[in-house]
Protein backbone atom coordinates (compact mmCIF):
# COMPACT_ATOMS: atom_id res chain seq x y z
CA UNK A 1 0.00 0.00 0.00
CA UNK A 2 1.07 3.42 -0.74
CA UNK A 3 2.05 5.86 2.02
CA UNK A 4 2.44 9.62 1.39
CA UNK A 5 4.10 12.45 3.76
CA UNK A 6 1.26 14.53 2.90
CA UNK A 7 -1.55 15.69 1.17
CA UNK A 8 0.63 17.35 -2.12
CA UNK A 9 2.40 13.71 -2.39
CA UNK A 10 -0.90 11.97 -2.11
CA UNK A 11 -2.49 13.95 -5.10
CA UNK A 12 0.82 13.91 -6.84
CA UNK A 13 0.44 10.29 -7.19
CA UNK A 14 -2.84 9.96 -7.91
CA UNK A 15 -2.35 12.53 -10.46
CA UNK A 16 -0.15 10.13 -12.38
CA UNK A 17 -1.83 6.78 -11.59
CA UNK A 18 -4.69 8.16 -12.94
CA UNK A 19 -3.12 9.40 -16.41
CA UNK A 20 -1.47 6.44 -16.45
CA UNK A 21 -4.45 4.06 -16.61
CA UNK A 22 -6.22 6.92 -18.76
CA UNK A 23 -8.55 8.34 -16.22
CA UNK A 24 -8.99 12.33 -15.43
CA UNK A 25 -6.31 13.44 -13.02
CA UNK A 26 -9.07 15.80 -11.72
CA UNK A 27 -10.64 12.53 -9.68
CA UNK A 28 -7.55 12.58 -7.34
CA UNK A 29 -8.91 16.14 -6.18
CA UNK A 30 -12.35 14.99 -6.11
CA UNK A 31 -11.34 11.75 -3.92
CA UNK A 32 -9.20 14.29 -1.31
CA UNK A 33 -12.11 16.01 -1.13
CA UNK A 34 -14.44 13.63 0.18
CA UNK A 35 -11.54 12.11 2.22
CA UNK A 36 -10.96 15.34 4.35
CA UNK A 37 -14.50 16.03 4.04
CA UNK A 38 -13.95 19.69 3.17
CA UNK A 39 -13.90 21.89 -0.21
CA UNK A 40 -11.47 22.16 -2.59
CA UNK A 41 -10.11 25.65 -1.59
CA UNK A 42 -10.15 23.83 1.58
CA UNK A 43 -7.76 21.47 0.45
CA UNK A 44 -5.33 23.72 -1.78
CA UNK A 45 -4.83 25.62 2.26
CA UNK A 46 -3.83 21.92 3.88
CA UNK A 47 -1.55 20.96 1.20
CA UNK A 48 1.49 19.81 3.62
CA UNK A 49 -1.22 18.44 6.01
CA UNK A 50 -0.38 14.67 6.91
CA UNK A 51 -2.91 11.97 6.20
CA UNK A 52 -3.58 9.76 8.93
CA UNK A 53 -2.30 5.99 8.43
CA UNK A 54 -6.87 5.19 8.05
CA UNK A 55 -6.78 8.56 5.05
CA UNK A 56 -4.29 6.99 3.31
CA UNK A 57 -5.55 3.26 2.64
CA UNK A 58 -9.05 4.72 2.02
CA UNK A 59 -7.45 7.21 -0.81
CA UNK A 60 -5.05 4.59 -2.29
CA UNK A 61 -8.28 2.25 -2.45
CA UNK A 62 -10.75 5.01 -4.13
CA UNK A 63 -8.33 5.69 -6.48
CA UNK A 64 -7.24 2.79 -7.35
CA UNK A 65 -10.92 1.72 -8.26
CA UNK A 66 -11.54 4.43 -9.97
CA UNK A 67 -8.48 3.96 -12.23
CA UNK A 68 -9.89 0.22 -12.41
CA UNK A 69 -13.06 1.87 -14.38
CA UNK A 70 -15.59 2.53 -11.96
CA UNK A 71 -16.97 6.22 -11.94
CA UNK A 72 -15.62 8.13 -9.26
CA UNK A 73 -18.71 9.55 -7.93
CA UNK A 74 -20.40 5.88 -7.53
CA UNK A 75 -16.76 5.40 -5.78
CA UNK A 76 -17.26 8.07 -3.06
CA UNK A 77 -21.23 7.39 -3.37
CA UNK A 78 -21.88 11.14 -4.39
CA UNK A 79 -22.12 13.77 -6.60
CA UNK A 80 -22.87 17.74 -6.42
CA UNK A 81 -25.42 19.49 -8.26
CA UNK A 82 -27.00 22.64 -7.79
CA UNK A 83 -24.60 23.19 -4.25
CA UNK A 84 -25.28 20.05 -2.61
CA UNK A 85 -24.39 17.01 -2.29
CA UNK A 86 -26.28 13.91 -3.39
CA UNK A 87 -26.04 9.93 -2.83
CA UNK A 88 -25.57 8.41 -5.95
CA UNK A 89 -24.94 4.05 -6.53
CA UNK A 90 -25.06 2.34 -9.64
CA UNK A 91 -29.25 2.44 -9.76
CA UNK A 92 -28.97 5.98 -11.13
CA UNK A 93 -27.37 8.34 -13.31
CA UNK A 94 -24.93 10.36 -12.17
CA UNK A 95 -26.19 14.15 -12.57
CA UNK A 96 -24.22 16.11 -15.15
CA UNK A 97 -24.10 20.08 -14.82
CA UNK A 98 -25.80 20.26 -18.14
CA UNK A 99 -29.21 19.19 -16.00
CA UNK A 100 -28.06 22.34 -13.25
CA UNK A 101 -29.27 24.80 -16.32
CA UNK A 102 -32.43 23.21 -16.26
CA UNK A 103 -33.25 23.43 -12.89
CA UNK A 104 -32.34 27.25 -13.04
CA UNK A 105 -34.20 27.63 -16.59
CA UNK A 106 -37.46 27.06 -15.03
CA UNK A 107 -36.82 28.86 -11.89
CA UNK A 108 -36.32 31.80 -14.08
CA UNK A 109 -39.12 30.80 -16.02
CA UNK A 110 -41.56 30.25 -13.22
CA UNK A 111 -40.99 33.71 -11.59
CA UNK A 112 -42.25 35.10 -15.30
CA UNK A 113 -44.78 32.70 -16.07
CA UNK A 114 -46.75 32.56 -12.79
CA UNK A 115 -49.01 34.70 -10.75
CA UNK A 116 -49.54 32.80 -7.84
CA UNK A 117 -47.36 31.03 -5.67
CA UNK A 118 -49.09 27.08 -5.07
CA UNK A 119 -47.83 25.68 -7.92
CA UNK A 120 -47.68 21.98 -8.34
CA UNK A 121 -44.39 20.55 -10.67
CA UNK A 122 -43.72 16.90 -11.26
CA UNK A 123 -40.81 15.27 -12.18
CA UNK A 124 -40.73 12.12 -14.51
CA UNK A 125 -38.12 9.81 -14.19
CA UNK A 126 -36.11 11.51 -11.06
CA UNK A 127 -33.23 9.14 -10.41
CA UNK A 128 -31.35 10.39 -7.94
CA UNK A 129 -33.48 13.03 -7.27
CA UNK A 130 -31.46 15.87 -8.22
CA UNK A 131 -33.91 17.92 -10.11
CA UNK A 132 -37.07 17.64 -7.73
CA UNK A 133 -35.11 18.07 -4.75
CA UNK A 134 -33.60 20.94 -6.06
CA UNK A 135 -36.90 22.66 -7.40
CA UNK A 136 -38.35 21.83 -3.96
CA UNK A 137 -35.49 23.08 -2.34
CA UNK A 138 -35.01 26.37 -4.09
CA UNK A 139 -38.32 26.91 -4.54
CA UNK A 140 -40.18 25.76 -1.10
CA UNK A 141 -43.36 26.76 -1.80
CA UNK A 142 -43.19 24.04 -4.71
CA UNK A 143 -45.45 20.79 -4.57
CA UNK A 144 -43.67 18.50 -6.26
CA UNK A 145 -43.92 14.73 -7.22
CA UNK A 146 -41.12 12.72 -8.50
CA UNK A 147 -41.29 9.70 -10.51
CA UNK A 148 -39.00 6.39 -11.72
CA UNK A 149 -39.85 3.22 -13.20
CA UNK A 150 -37.24 1.81 -10.94
CA UNK A 151 -37.53 0.65 -7.36
CA UNK A 152 -34.21 1.25 -6.79
CA UNK A 153 -33.37 4.44 -8.80
CA UNK A 154 -37.20 5.67 -6.26
CA UNK A 155 -35.33 4.42 -3.18
CA UNK A 156 -32.16 6.45 -3.46
CA UNK A 157 -34.18 9.71 -4.24
CA UNK A 158 -36.30 8.66 -1.47
CA UNK A 159 -32.90 8.46 0.76
CA UNK A 160 -30.84 11.91 -0.67
CA UNK A 161 -35.07 13.89 0.23
CA UNK A 162 -34.58 12.48 3.81
CA UNK A 163 -30.83 13.36 4.06
CA UNK A 164 -31.70 17.14 2.84
CA UNK A 165 -34.79 17.55 4.15
CA UNK A 166 -37.16 18.47 0.93
CA UNK A 167 -40.07 17.30 1.19
CA UNK A 168 -40.86 15.50 -2.29
CA UNK A 169 -43.81 12.54 -2.55
CA UNK A 170 -41.79 10.30 -4.45
CA UNK A 171 -44.07 7.47 -6.74
CA UNK A 172 -42.96 4.15 -8.42
CA UNK A 173 -44.35 4.07 -11.93
CA UNK A 174 -43.98 4.44 -15.94
CA UNK A 175 -43.64 8.02 -17.33
CA UNK A 176 -47.35 10.10 -16.01
CA UNK A 177 -48.88 6.59 -14.76
CA UNK A 178 -48.64 8.17 -11.27
CA UNK A 179 -49.67 10.93 -12.25
CA UNK A 180 -53.52 9.72 -13.09
CA UNK A 181 -56.59 12.43 -11.70
CA UNK A 182 -54.16 15.46 -10.88
CA UNK A 183 -52.94 17.95 -12.94
CA UNK A 184 -50.15 20.02 -12.65
CA UNK A 185 -48.81 23.64 -13.56
CA UNK A 186 -44.99 22.02 -14.16
CA UNK A 187 -43.60 18.99 -15.91
CA UNK A 188 -39.47 18.44 -15.82
CA UNK A 189 -37.87 15.48 -16.86
CA UNK A 190 -34.26 14.56 -18.14
CA UNK A 191 -35.58 11.06 -19.68
CA UNK A 192 -33.12 8.65 -21.23
CA UNK A 193 -32.71 10.00 -24.98
CA UNK A 194 -29.40 8.32 -26.48
CA UNK A 195 -29.93 5.52 -29.27
CA UNK A 196 -28.98 2.34 -28.95
CA UNK A 197 -26.52 2.87 -31.93
CA UNK A 198 -24.36 5.98 -30.15
CA UNK A 199 -23.05 2.98 -27.65
CA UNK A 200 -20.04 2.26 -29.45
CA UNK A 201 -18.91 6.26 -29.33
CA UNK A 202 -19.58 6.30 -25.68
CA UNK A 203 -16.90 5.85 -22.39
CA UNK A 204 -16.71 2.30 -21.35
CA UNK A 205 -16.55 3.74 -18.26
CA UNK A 206 -20.18 5.15 -18.86
CA UNK A 207 -21.51 1.56 -20.40
CA UNK A 208 -20.39 -0.24 -18.01
CA UNK A 209 -21.21 0.54 -15.04
CA UNK A 210 -24.26 3.42 -15.40
CA UNK A 211 -27.96 1.99 -15.67
CA UNK A 212 -28.74 1.86 -19.77
CA UNK A 213 -31.59 2.17 -18.59
CA UNK A 214 -31.11 5.76 -17.59
CA UNK A 215 -29.51 6.43 -20.71
CA UNK A 216 -30.90 4.61 -24.00
CA UNK A 217 -33.68 4.57 -25.95
CA UNK A 218 -35.84 3.20 -28.81
CA UNK A 219 -36.63 5.43 -31.98
CA UNK A 220 -32.84 6.75 -32.11
CA UNK A 221 -33.53 8.16 -28.50
CA UNK A 222 -36.72 9.94 -29.26
CA UNK A 223 -39.61 7.57 -28.21
CA UNK A 224 -39.71 8.73 -24.53
CA UNK A 225 -40.30 12.55 -25.66
CA UNK A 226 -42.81 11.09 -28.16
CA UNK A 227 -44.79 9.34 -25.41
CA UNK A 228 -44.20 12.75 -23.38
CA UNK A 229 -46.01 15.08 -25.59
CA UNK A 230 -48.84 12.87 -26.30
CA UNK A 231 -49.82 12.22 -22.94
CA UNK A 232 -48.52 15.91 -20.89
CA UNK A 233 -51.98 17.19 -22.48
CA UNK A 234 -54.21 15.67 -20.08
CA UNK A 235 -52.28 16.55 -16.86
CA UNK A 236 -51.47 20.54 -17.56
CA UNK A 237 -53.04 23.50 -16.02
CA UNK A 238 -52.96 26.71 -17.42
CA UNK A 239 -50.78 28.24 -17.33
CA UNK A 240 -48.14 25.98 -17.57
CA UNK A 241 -44.74 24.65 -18.00
CA UNK A 242 -42.82 22.31 -19.48
CA UNK A 243 -38.87 21.95 -19.23
CA UNK A 244 -36.79 18.80 -21.02
CA UNK A 245 -33.45 17.60 -20.90
CA UNK A 246 -32.33 16.54 -24.70
CA UNK A 247 -29.91 15.09 -26.72
CA UNK A 248 -27.79 18.12 -28.64
CA UNK A 249 -28.81 16.82 -32.23
CA UNK A 250 -32.62 16.24 -31.35
CA UNK A 251 -33.84 19.75 -30.69
CA UNK A 252 -35.92 20.30 -33.49
CA UNK A 253 -37.62 16.70 -33.37
CA UNK A 254 -38.82 16.85 -29.92
CA UNK A 255 -39.72 20.56 -30.29
CA UNK A 256 -42.12 19.35 -32.97
CA UNK A 257 -43.72 16.71 -30.92
CA UNK A 258 -44.34 19.21 -28.41
CA UNK A 259 -45.66 22.02 -30.65
CA UNK A 260 -48.30 19.41 -32.20
CA UNK A 261 -49.34 18.83 -29.22
CA UNK A 262 -49.18 22.09 -27.63
CA UNK A 263 -49.66 24.33 -31.01
CA UNK A 264 -50.61 27.43 -28.68
CA UNK A 265 -47.44 26.80 -26.84
CA UNK A 266 -44.21 29.21 -26.97
CA UNK A 267 -41.30 26.99 -27.44
CA UNK A 268 -37.76 27.47 -26.98
CA UNK A 269 -34.51 25.11 -27.68
CA UNK A 270 -31.96 26.18 -25.75
CA UNK A 271 -28.05 25.96 -26.04
CA UNK A 272 -25.99 24.72 -22.21
CA UNK A 273 -22.90 26.22 -21.59
CA UNK A 274 -21.15 24.34 -23.97
CA UNK A 275 -23.02 25.67 -26.59
CA UNK A 276 -25.15 23.15 -27.64
CA UNK A 277 -28.94 22.77 -27.72
CA UNK A 278 -29.58 20.52 -24.39
CA UNK A 279 -33.11 21.88 -22.74
CA UNK A 280 -36.68 22.45 -24.23
CA UNK A 281 -38.81 24.85 -22.90
CA UNK A 282 -42.64 24.78 -23.28
CA UNK A 283 -44.97 27.62 -22.24
CA UNK A 284 -48.41 27.05 -22.44
CA UNK A 285 -50.16 30.39 -21.67
CA UNK A 286 -53.57 29.51 -22.46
Amino acid sequence: MMTYKNVTEALDWASSFLVDNGREQTAARIVMQYILGTSYSEVMLHLQDELTAEQQVKFTTLIEEHASGRPVQYCIGVEEFYGRSFFVDESVLIPRPETEELVLGTITRINKLFQHQALKLADIGTGSGAIAISMKLECPELTVVATDLSKAALATAQKNAQRLEANIDCRLGDLTAPLAGEKFDIVLSNPPYIAFDEAQEMSSVVLEHEPHSALFAEEEGLILYRKLAEQLPAYMNRPALIGLEIGYTQGEKVAKFFRDSFPQATISIEKDINGKPRMIFCEIDV
